[in-house]
């Protein structure tokens, strides 16, 4: 809990969006020294941004709107990655939801899904750690009792957050755990449980079964449990997190997205062609290992960094 965070989140978040960035900015730099904004350079725009994996919607959505008030006029680089900031951040705003614990709950029950890999457990550790900060006491479920590494690594950050971790054996019933966990939480009155789940998507008939027993059983102790269902990208993932957004939203009723390893790619447009098209909160990015390198989601702060504005 002492760790100190390097630099500012701004500089962070700019440094950690620095490859998505060259993809996007350094092209436009390079194409609109001084440019008349005809259809042959919307067009080139267009494809900027689909390169950048921003989608073909989005990216037709964004040059449309700028070409509107700009169209046949002369423009320079700084102009159009300004513009272009601005319509990514109307696209992004109604989505920046910081996450937000009902405390009148206790337990404010959270189950946290994503693929194996997508930095889920970390996710959870990292989330752990800010609620601590904020006052809260955190209770973390290992229910992805599938992965051996993935339990140890929870109760790795069970102690770096002094928070309790309620863990079985690898192998052991996921769904039993959450709800031993559960009912816990609510005798002691522990502010949020956090549970982490498997995702293994090889098989989706294994994974559905289990989150949807998960959820039977923890709502033997409360109708309405779980209050929130995180899912957890890896933005090096690209294009292929729409699919596991769709996968996800069919199995459980997904109230908010955490995008990782943003530091780690140059893809990260996609978290403006995931708002397009799921209207989904986003409610934390991750642009480091650090503790300190999760934070709540910013439109403005986002939508300027990917375009290499400060």
């Amino acid at each position: 809990m002492n760790e100190e965070p390097k630099g500012g989140w701004l500089s962070r978040l700019k440094q950690g969006l620095s490859r998505s960035a060259a993809k996007l900015a350094d092209p436009i730099t390079a194409a609109f020294t001084k440019r008349r904004l005809d259809a042959a350079a919307i067009e080139e725009l267009e494809e900027l941004l689909i390169g950048a994996d921003l989608g073909v919607a989005t990216a037709s959505k964004i040059t449309g709107n700028f070409a509107r008030t700009r169209f046949d006029k002369e423009v320079d680089s700084d102009e159009v990655r300004t513009a272009l900031a601005e319509e990514i951040e109307k696209i992004l705003e109604p989505v920046a939801k910081p996450f937000t614990v009902d405390t009148d709950l206790r337990p404010h029950v959270v189950l946290v899904c994503g693929v194996n890999g997508s930095g889920k457990t970390t996710s959870i550790g990292k989330l752990a750690w800010q609620l601590k900060a904020q006052g809260l006491t955190v209770m973390m479920a290992a229910a992805d009792t599938f992965r051996a590494a993935a339990i140890e690594q929870l109760q790795i950050w069970g102690e770096r957050t002094d928070s309790v971790v309620i863990a079985g054996k690898p192998g052991a019933d996921a769904a039993g755990l959450a709800y031993d966990a559960f009912a816990q939480a609510k005798r002691q009155g522990v502010d949020v449980l956090l549970i982490d789940t498997a995702g293994r998507l090889q098989n989706k008939a294994d994974l559905m079964a289990e989150l949807e027993k998960i959820i039977r059983v923890i709502r033997k102790i409360d109708e309405s449990a779980p209050h929130d269902c995180l899912l957890v990208l890896d933005a090096t993932v690209g294009q292929n997190a729409h699919s596991q957004v769709e996968v996800f939203k069919d199995l459980v009723d997904v109230s908010g997205l955490m995008l990782t390893k943003l530091d780690g790619t140059a893809r990260g447009g996609v978290v403006v062609a995931l708002a397009e098209k799921f209207a989904l909160p986003v409610n934390a990015i991750g642009v480091g290992e650090g503790v300190d390198d999760m934070r709540p989601f910013e439109a403005r702060a986002f939508a300027r960094s990917l375009m290499g504005l400060s």
